[in-house]
């Protein structure tokens, strides 16, 4: 394994093979969190080490994904044609299995900084081996820890086979055209999904290679993922191995959308109106995040519908002000650019409805011209003038000040300076032209010449990593090169901070960055106004930190920007509802010196610079009304707030009943639906999902089991309107009495929802 041209592999076995040879049986194997691990190869690997107890092999990773599964044979029924459909084709990851089922031998380790909420929970090994850091730490910790391999799936470029393929339909491990290894052999590579912490680690370990140490950096080429340019676009000499084999060309995991209920609708609203026009977005995935992307929808395209359900919400009466300050209810002029550690499919119909739409640019000069509106997209002698006296060039140009103007489209292609000369003058092979712009005549020639027609090299979305549905992919993959060109894949030391790193500088960062509004979720919130997002208080991991933490610390440290954390008011176990506004709690994630902006389904907490009678206040007000008293009553117990301090009536109300109404009027006329960005479930899947998870609630309560089991039980005949969906659950003719039994109970399920007559 050279520093040079990497070495090209058609098997993962061989490739294991060299590396153990070359690294040694010590492995610190780094993956990319979430879409970006290469399957196949992290299975040979770990089965090789599985099967050889002297080889110790480390992954360190995040976000290890896995299909549903079921625990019982009806959970079965109603996943497992939905997940052949969904995944057929997906290469699931060996360590999961076993890991989670604690078989995990004692020479391998997992060690992951984010799981998928709650999914870890009860697994031991991950318990204990979980790391805790900010994502932009995890590259010093990987490094920190040793790691001496780094394997990543990339996207090959080029137009011919191999390159930019399908996503291999229904099962199977083909995408379209994949066959060859088009694009790998010199040419350029996307990390696409996951240049966020593999951009940085793997420079850092080509530079210990050259200095001595072994190390593999490998690549397997899979043409499902999208080419992404940006920071993403990297030369295949990064790589000491690439492996490329149309065997290896596995289905992407798509996550499939959920369900957006009001709750997330109405907190999502609140957040919609604190996004400032010509400003910067971050969000992250899930309903919450969709619930965000569709209100700003519908404030660019439905705007007097937004504003009655702004209304209707209690917004216009009880946080205008909040509103006003921080952001705005009518439509978008501007618009806002995007600058977020996640890519969702979100942002794509934000684009597509004229939300996002303010390009930011990598020269400080013409970024700084496009913040004073002066940035237009036609290049005129006016624009030249303007660069010039904003410093970004001198009037006697240089080779990098050409480059530059050349870059962004001021300059036409193909005008250079001339080699031959003093450095005075630049040609484009059949002219030459003077480089003193101080000369009227050259100046006038100049711009007769040289000066190109549109700025180029705007770019709408800066993001570290992207997962999201199978859809998504799509829409990425059938873009155009232009439009792929403006979405940076880059690293979340850009992305994720204002400070260090050798990518945009700082000043640039804060100019690209205006307005700009973090937007994320959390647990829980203490009356103190710190956030609970990533764990429990009993020193359960629930997820990890991730880049909430960098993000709020970066709200506070840019002019003018805000964090928002959305929370929902109160969560159910069982017949069971707890607030999730609680006095205090034994595990915090956000510090509450970093307060800002607090959202749950009642309405907004401004909490930036208040003292701590006022943020208790304030909380209160967004709090479930049935919790307020108690809450309330501790503050004023621990001396926190006024003996005298009353809630005011405005805010008395705040129940879930009355939320119901909220949104009704725009729900009858065809707005906030369940699936506002497309649904992967059938109908037939979406009426039997609500059914089972009704009925789980309904059993779950110990002393209403057996009643529950009762009613069931004592179903006669079969309602001809649950015919669809007992086929579908492979349950019209029962052969046994345990089909029979789960059919009564799949009938009393759609009974107890209305999907059927009682």
């Amino acid at each position: 394994m050279g520093p040079e041209e990497p070495v090209r592999y058609d098997d993962v076995e061989r490739c294991v093979d060299d590396v153990l040879g070359h690294v040694g049986k010590r492995i610190v194997l780094g993956l990319p969190l979430g879409l970006g691990k290469p399957n196949p190869l992290v299975n040979a690997m770990y089965q090789r080490a599985k099967a050889d107890p002297t080889i110790n092999l480390t992954i360190s990773t995040a976000l290890s994904l896995e299909r549903p599964g079921w625990s019982n044979d009806l959970e079965r029924r109603f996943m497992q044609p939905f997940v052949e459909r969904m995944f057929g084709g997906y290469v699931d990851l060996d360590y999961i299995a076993d890991m989670k089922r604690g078989r995990l031998p004692d020479n391998i380790h997992i060690r992951e900084f984010y799981a998928k909420a709650g999914a870890y929970l009860n697994i031991a090994h991950a318990q204990q081996n979980y790391v805790s850091c900010n994502y932009t730490h995890a590259y010093r910790d990987l490094l920190d820890a040793g790691v001496n391999v780094v394997a990543q799936l990339v996207s090959p470029g080029g137009d011919g086979p191999g390159a930019n393929g399908g996503n291999g339909g229904n099962g199977g491990n083909g995408g379209n055209g994949s066959n060859g290894t088009n694009g790998t052999n010199g040419g350029p590579l996307s990390l696409s999904c996951n240049p966020d912490v593999t951009l940085d680690v793997a420079r850092e370990m080509r530079r210990q290679q050259a200095d001595g140490r072994h190390v593999a950096i490998l690549a397997m080429v899979n043409p499902n993922l999208p080419f992404m340019y940006g920071d993403a676009e990297v030369d295949s000499t990064l790589f000491t191995g690439i492996i490329d084999n149309p065997d290896y060309y596995f289905r992407l995991f798509g996550a499939p959308k959920m369900a957006v209920t009001p709750v997330d609708y109405l907190i999502g609203l609140h957040a919609s109106a604190l996004i400032k026009d010509g400003g910067t977005l971050q969000i992250g995935i899930g309903s919450l995040g969709d619930a965000l992307c569709y209100g700003l929808t519908l404030r660019q395209q439905h705007n007097e519908v937004y504003r009655e359900a702004l209304d209707r919400a209690g917004i216009v009466e009880n946080f205008w002000d909040t509103v006003v300050k921080v952001g705005g209810a009518s439509p978008l002029v501007e618009g806002v650019s995007g600058s977020t550690e996640m890519l969702v499919d979100g942002y794509l119909h934000l684009m597509k409805a004229g939300v996002v739409k303010r390009k930011t640019y990598g020269d400080l000069t013409l970024q700084r011209l496009a913040n004073d509106g002066r940035l237009g997209d036609e290049v005129t002698p006016g624009l030249l003038d303007a660069i010039i006296a904003a410093g970004g060039v001198s009037q006697t140009l240089t080779g990098p000040e050409l480059d530059t103007l050349r870059r962004y489209g001021v300059v036409r292609p193909g005008w250079r300076m001339d080699e031959d000369g003093d450095g005075s003058v630049l040609t484009d092979g059949t002219k030459t032209l003077s480089t003193d712009l101080r000369d009227p005549e050259a100046r006038a020639e100049f711009c007769a010449q040289c000066l190109g027609d549109r700025v180029r090299g705007g770019v709408l979305i800066h993001g570290g990593f992207f997962l999201g549905p199978e859809s998504f992919y799509d829409a990425l993959r059938d873009m155009s090169d232009e439009e792929r060109r403006q979405i940076n894949m880059t690293s979340v030391l850009n992305v994720n901070q204002l400070y260090g790193g050798d990518y945009a500088s700082e000043q640039l960062k804060r100019a690209q960055r205006q307005h700009a509004r973090f937007v994320n979720a959390c647990l829980m919130v203490t009356i103190s106004g710190a956030a609970v997002s990533d764990g429990l208080d009993t020193g359960q991991m629930v997820s990890g930190v991730g880049g909430q933490y960098n993000f709020v610390s970066q709200a506070h440290a840019l002019e003018g920007a805000r964090s928002i954390l959305m929370c929902k008011a109160t969560r159910a176990k069982g017949r069971e509802v707890h607030s999730n506004i609680v006095f205090n709690y034994g595990h915090i994630t956000i510090p509450r010196h970093l307060r800002d902006i607090y959202i749950t389904e009642y309405g907004i907490a401004d909490l930036r610079g208040k003292s701590d009678q006022e943020i208790i206040a304030a909380l209160l007000n967004i709090t479930d009304s049935r919790f307020q008293s108690e809450l309330l009553g501790e503050a004023k117990r621990a001396g926190k707030i006024k003996e005298s301090y009353e809630i005011p009536d405005a805010f008395r109300s705040n129940l879930p009943e009355r939320l119901v109404q909220v949104l009704a009027p725009a729900v009858e006329a065809g707005h906030f639906g369940p699936f506002p960005f497309g649904c992967d479930f059938t109908r037939e899947e979406l009426v039997i999902g609500k059914a089972l998870k009704t009925l789980k609630a309904r059993m779950s309560a110990r002393f209403k089991k057996v009643s529950s089991l009762g009613h069931a039980t004592a179903i006669r005949s079969v309602p001809n309107q649950a015919e669809p969906f007992l086929a579908r659950l492979d349950l019209t003719d029962p052969q046994n009495t345990k089909e029979r039994m789960m059919r009564k109970l799949v009938v009393y399920a759609l009974r107890l929802t209305g999907a059927v007559p009682k």
